[in-house]
């Protein structure tokens, strides 16, 4: 076997834009191709052009930090295979056109309004880029092998993250066992199954997003939703919860639609103003063989965990404009979940300066965003090219992560001390991957390693000696 390199282009002691490289003798292979959030201007350049050329891309899952380059990939020449399982290519299909479009109609609002002089804006990829991108996925069942090139076959097996989501072992040469753990899910979490534990392998690249800290239990987050909601209902007010539009949206329907079941709030009106919730709605009810025991045991209780009566998913863009001038109470749901694009920033730029209203983060936002400005007090805040007073009450549940916590992720990673696995900590703030590094030291793990953007590291099987 030659040299395994591991090379990482995003996601390396920060948390967005997954692209890890594996270089081996005979092929390189991309594990994810996601976007990059952040400062508009550095997203946009980090975008726009993915600096790799692989012979093959392996999906972990459909979050638009892992897959949501893949376009601009393709558009700059890439025309090989597209592994993931069937339930990540059918959200891809959602979400990558769906940035497309947003996309679109971004740089068609700049270049109306640009000043003599100015360049063109172009989107950073369009719908005929997804075109063509979808045109390459390979669709795998969890547990099935198969080759991705030569001296290459990877296994995906379930990480009970987002549906579909997938673990990834890569043996390479029947030599290394590479196994890359996408992103973790959470153990007794709604929806889907408990994630599958670690695979036998002499290297593990694991996410550590929470490594330096423990979520509060999910009943705990169910109840604290269920306060919110009630409060609204007797002040009148509105309640924004910007969210991601796959599993967070649907998590939140789940535990709204379970807390209405048990009687235990009022049914005052639900609006997922999402297109692209609902086509992930779609997606996750054509996929049932994901689903966990408590989610069935509620269907068959006759509980509707996906499209619950008093919940209304808003399609037209005139409909959800509407709702900015309706009065209250009511819960709006909208994407994105660090407010950087998507409905939730127009009901913010409207509603943010009314102190009866309600904003609700259910998730992380990366530093710089609109969504970790709110977080943090500013005020005002500029939304459009406004300057917007921040009045509304603003709250925060951290129960809602689909990712393991710490105590998850030292219990996930607990079997590679026994195999002697070398660790690669990735999709982690710095801060937080170094730390959590020094934890799994600590724990017994004996090579823990946080990679930097853009260096290489030798991968090696635990009978092999690097000099």
């Amino acid at each position: 076997m030659g040299r395994v390199i591991l090379q990482s282009f995003g996601a390396s002691r920060t948390v967005t834009g997954s692209r890890h490289l594996l270089h081996t003798a005979e092929m390189k292979v991309l594990l994810d191709c996601g976007l990059f959030q952040g400062r508009r201007a550095e997203s946009t350049e980090r975008n726009r052009h993915v600096p790799v050329d692989p012979d093959a891309v392996v999906l972990s899952h459909a979050h638009i930090d892992h897959c949501g380059a893949l376009p601009s990939l393709v558009r700059d020449g890439y025309r090989g295979p597209i592994h993931a399982t069937a339930a990540t290519s059918d959200l891809c299909e959602a979400m990558l056109y769906d940035v497309a479009k947003i996309n679109e109609a971004d740089a068609r609002h700049l270049n109306k309004h640009r000043g003599p002089g100015q360049r063109e804006i172009k989107p950073i990829y369009t719908s005929k880029d997804v075109d063509q991108t979808l045109k390459l996925f390979r669709d795998h069942e969890y547990d099935e092998p198969f080759e991705v090139g030569p001296g290459v076959t990877a296994t995906f097996q379930d990480a009970g993250h987002i549906i579909g989501s997938a673990g990834v072992l890569l043996e390479i040469d029947d030599e290394l066992r590479v196994y890359f753990t996408g992103d973790v899910g959470r153990r007794m979490y709604p929806i889907l199954r408990d994630p599958v534990a670690v695979p036998d392998a002499d290297v593990i690249m694991s996410e550590c997003t929470y490594g330096t800290r423990d979520h509060p239990p999910a009943e705990i987050a169910q109840g604290q939703l269920a306060d919110e909601i009630r409060r609204v209902a007797e002040t009148g007010g509105k309640l924004f919860i910007p969210a991601f539009s796959v599993g967070r949206t649907q998590n939140l329907v789940w535990a709204i639609a379970h807390e209405w079941h048990a009687g235990r709030i009022p049914r005052i009106p639900v609006y997922v103003d999402s297109p692209l919730a609902e086509k992930a709605t779609d997606v996750i009810v054509r996929h049932p063989e994901c689903y966990d025991q408590e989610l069935e045991d509620f269907m068959y209780s006759g509980g509707r965990p996906f499209f619950p009566k008093g919940v209304k998913y808003v399609e037209s863009r005139q409909e959800s404009m509407s709702l900015n001038g309706k009065d209250g109470p009511f819960v709006v749901i909208a994407g994105s979940g660090m407010c950087e694009g998507g409905r939730i920033v127009h009901h913010l730029k409207h509603n943010l300066r009314d102190e009866k209203n309600t904003v609700l983060f259910v998730g992380w936002c990366a530093p710089h965003t609109l969504g970790r400005r709110i977080l943090e007090g500013n005020t005002p805040v500029r939304i459009h090219g406004r300057r917007i007073h921040v009045n509304a009450r603003i709250r925060k549940i951290n129960a809602y992560s689909a990712h393991a916590g710490k105590s998850d992720l030292i219990d996930f990673l607990s079997p590679a001390k026994e195999m002697g696995a070398s660790i690669y900590l990735v999709h982690g703030d710095e801060d937080t991957a170094l730390a959590f590094a020094d934890t799994l030291r600590e724990d017994g793990h004996h090579s823990v390693t946080v990679p930097e953007t853009y260096a290489k590291y030798e991968l090696v099987s635990r009978m092999t000696s690097v000099d």
